[in-house]
């Protein structure tokens, strides 16, 4: 394994999610996929086994499941931990919650600035890697940082970094 890769960034709760996902999957879902393959072996030998859907769909499920583990493990191995107990800092760092505000606007949105392998943008966890993530880091309150988007330059000010 090539011990330059940079490692995942994560906070100590992403680390017990995906520590748990990775568990759960290679119980669980190992079983599960495996009872579906056996079903779905069982159901094909009555009809022309190379038409079997469900089959088909079930090799597919165990592909994915395997590379899940896969990409769970790979993270795992090679993970450092953000340490989100420092002291006050006015500037943006990952494991940071940012409040910023687009443009001119009346609902400043709050974001916590998280390494990929935990970034949900719907659960307000953005990862440091994405646009607004690189552009926010090192940002300073009251600073206003320029994103590239599709329809073209997006403007934010930081207003509070906790």
């Amino acid at each position: 394994m090539n011990n330059s890769l940079k490692p995942h960034l994560l906070t100590v709760e992403g680390l017990q999610k995906l520590t748990e996902e990775l568990e759960r999957l290679q119980t669980e879902g190992r079983e599960e996929v495996a009872e579906r393959l056996h079903r779905a072996h069982e159901d094909g030998q009555d009809a022309d086994f190379v038409d079997n859907a469900e089959l088909e769909a079930a090799r597919n499920a165990q592909s994915f499941l395997e590379g899940r583990i896969q990409e769970l493990e790979a993270i795992l191995k090679n993970y450092q931990i953000i340490d989100e107990n420092e002291e006050p800092h006015d500037y943006v760092q990952v494991g940071d919650w940012v409040t910023i505000c687009e443009g001119g606007c009346d609902e400043p949105e709050r974001y916590h600035l998280v390494g990929a392998a935990e970034a949900d943008p719907v659960e307000g966890r953005i990862s440091n890697e994405s646009p607004l993530g690189e552009a926010l880091l090192g940002a300073k309150i009251g600073d206003t940082v320029r994103v590239k988007a599709p329809n073209g330059i997006i403007e934010f000010r930081v207003m509070k970094v906790e």
